[in-house]
């Protein structure tokens, strides 16, 4: 196995290249895996743009390696690690607590405050690279249904379920999800496979026809978002105003789920909650939800390849990080470290 691997590695806002750098090694406890796909998101063309949060209160610095969207297969097992991982396919939590803190003992290490972040936060290198070396209890084995497109989808998929399960909502139920992106439309089709009617609520007419054509005719934008009675909302968008929408049109008894963020500082009245007696409920995270999000794509449940717009080499992550269109209308763009 080669010492030297290429990677994208982010050196500034706007700044970054596909650099050779020196390949990760199993230290103990850790594996490394041959990187097969890694997906793009916001929280990516946030550190590209020098805008993420991380970096101003010293979570995160440049010269760094993005990317916590991923599969691949484990070539290379450290010491106590059980070999039985090598060659298999995985994907992993983006989420390493230090495992030893009152609330990772209490099975939340995604809220750990000295936590690591695969790609993110703590100097933890990303999937954005032939390869990744990440801790052997952080993998979750893929079955044979789950390719690599699937796999690199489990991570934005663990965090849509769980906002979908936070809704509470099922058949004979309305939900609304606000902002047509990634996490909206995973959101939205796992609601649907739990039976609820699913509407969809944004900005841009190509994204709401996205949604129509994954069938979703009720896709809007606010100006013509029809009367109805919504049991659930949950707020996947970005708009600092949207916390506060949500909550002026859900139904009295009704559920808010908050999972997008604003750059800027929302305000939601809490005497609305009160007089109205809703449930807000916010989502951090996919951890919890990663198991029950592979064995959902795995059984055909929900389906989201068609988010996926193109698959393209480590040369062109500049291009998509500078928000370059490629590829079809999907919100999502993949990565093949191996092209």
């Amino acid at each position: 196995m080669s010492s030297t691997m290429r990677a994208y590695v982010l050196t500034g806002p706007r700044e970054g290249a596909v650099r050779e750098v020196p390949a990760p090694e199993a230290v103990p406890g850790e594996v490394v895996v041959d990187v097969e796909r890694a997906g793009v998101c916001g929280t990516d063309v946030e550190f590209f743009t020098g805008e993420m949060t991380y970096l101003h209160q010293g979570h995160a610095a440049y010269p760094m390696r993005l990317g916590h969207e991923w599969a691949g297969t484990v070539s290379a097992v450290g010491e106590g690690v059980d070999p039985a991982w090598l060659g298999r396919r995985v994907m992993g939590d983006t989420m390493l607590g230090d495992r030893t803190c009152r609330r990772c003992r209490k099975g939340h290490q995604h809220t750990c405050e000295r936590r690591q972040e695969v790609g993110i936060r703590g100097g933890r290198h990303g999937a954005l690279a032939e390869r990744l070396a990440v801790p052997a209890w952080s993998l979750h084995a893929l079955p044979d249904a789950v390719d690599p497109v699937l796999g690199a989808l489990v991570e934005p998929g663990g965090n849509a379920l769980r906002a979908a399960r936070a809704a509470g909502v099922g058949a004979g139920d309305r939900a609304l999800v606000l902002g047509p992106g990634t996490i909206g439309l995973l959101t939205a089709l796992f609601l649907r496979a739990a039976g609820a009617e699913v509407h969809l609520m944004g900005l841009d007419g190509g994204s709401l026809d996205f949604a129509r054509g994954l069938g979703f005719p009720g896709a809007w934008t606010r100006e013509t978002l029809p009367d109805l009675p919504f049991d659930a909302v949950v707020d996947a968008g970005g708009a600092a105003d949207l916390p506060a929408f949500a909550v002026d049109v859900v139904e009295p008894a009704g559920r808010v789920v908050y999972i997008g963020l604003s750059g800027r500082p929302s305000r939601v009245d809490s005497r609305e909650l009160v007089l109205k007696d809703v449930t807000a409920v916010g989502v951090l995270s996919a951890s919890p939800g990663l198991a029950d999000t592979i064995a959902a794509y795995g059984s055909g449940a929900v389906d989201p390849r068609p988010l996926v717009a193109a698959t393209v080499g480590l040369d062109q992550v500049g291009a998509v990080l500078a928000g370059e269109r490629i590829g079809g209308p999907g919100p999502k763009i993949h990565i093949d470290p191996r092209r």
